[in-house]
């Protein structure tokens, strides 16, 4: 009797633990598009969904990741370290990594996941692959400004099917499905191509621009210090143009399919398209340099004025 009692207590316990790894209690239908919904609704369900909704699960995931790096922001002292590819690391990237993986890889076991911060290689024989940047922005992050944030995306077949970022001190959050549209905040986000004569016109760009190449485009440069956040600034109505030179898959891989469903415009500045991913390729030293404008005629504006310098 004893025997059977704590069998069925086992076999109680795990089923809450399965029931608490796929999704918490929330009040959010499954069915229901939190790309839909307005923000201060998202912001009151942090609960993360049934994995059979890949854009809903992002969305609460960034969320939640979201508020893990709060957390850490909030702290005096934020120590950042350099990698070897010279770039920022903090002890907040590495624990909204491992939050990260350890939800999607729960959710989702037939995936696979490629991370700034642990593992660089696009997996192989994996029905999709989610790409993320736990942390874009580290360095403002350890510097307490609010330009950083979350980026998420899930790859099938080497492309994009969605895409979600998240800055939570900004309060903006942008998602976009392929072929479903791209929001923002639960807005439809819809590229409005700006008038380049208004004097509020700018040109987002990343701090390597004007080392390796020269720029002489006329509208007031600015940079944000997230890479993510600069390559959406166009989507969002802010930028005429952005510019990113150094950008790797997990820094534009949401930024891209939101541009593109918002009906923006951004490819490779030079050299080759990052798309199809190949499974088994190793991305961590591969950077792409980008643009992206709202409308054909901007983007060669920008192609004509930005031009690589001699070395």
């Amino acid at each position: 009797m004893a025997i059977h009692t704590i069998s069925k207590f086992i076999e109680i316990i795990g089923y809450f633990a399965r029931e608490i790894v796929y999704f918490y209690v929330t009040e959010v239908k499954p069915s229901q598009n939190l790309s839909m919904m307005s923000f201060a609704e998202l912001k009151n369900n942090r609960a993360i969904l049934r994995p059979m909704e890949p854009l809903n699960f992002a969305i609460q995931l960034a969320q939640q990741t979201g508020d893990l790096l709060c957390n850490y922001y909030q702290r005096s002292g934020i120590h950042a370290q350099l990698k070897a590819d010279r770039t920022v690391v903090t002890e907040a990237d590495l624990a909204a990594d491992e939050l990260l993986r350890s939800r999607i890889t729960a959710a989702y076991p037939d995936n696979g996941i490629l991370s700034e911060e642990a593992g660089t290689v696009y997996p192989v024989r994996k029905s999709a692959v989610w790409i993320i940047d736990p942390l874009d922005g580290t360095t403002n992050f350890s510097l307490g400004l609010h330009y950083w944030g979350i980026s998420i995306a899930r790859f099938v077949e080497g492309f994009p099917t969605l895409g979600v970022l998240y800055f939570p001190l900004l309060d903006e959050l942008f998602t976009a499905t392929k072929g479903g549209g791209a929001h923002l905040n639960g807005a439809r986000l819809k590229v409005q191509p700006p008038n380049p004569a208004q004097p509020t016109s700018f040109f987002s760009c990343c701090s390597r621009a004007n080392r390796f190449y020269e720029v002489d485009i006329r509208y007031k440069t600015r940079i944000l210090g997230s890479a993510a956040y600069s390559l959406i600034t166009v989507a969002r109505g802010s930028a005429v143009l952005a510019f990113e030179v150094t950008p790797k898959v997990w820094d534009f891989s949401a930024s891209w399919i939101i541009t593109e469903e918002a009906g923006g415009l951004i490819e490779p500045f030079s050299g080759e398209n990052p798309y199809p991913l190949v499974p088994g390729a190793d991305y961590g030293a591969k950077s792409y340099p980008l643009l992206t404008a709202a409308t054909p005629e901007l983007l060669a504006e920008g192609r004509s004025k930005i031009r690589r310098r001699a070395s």
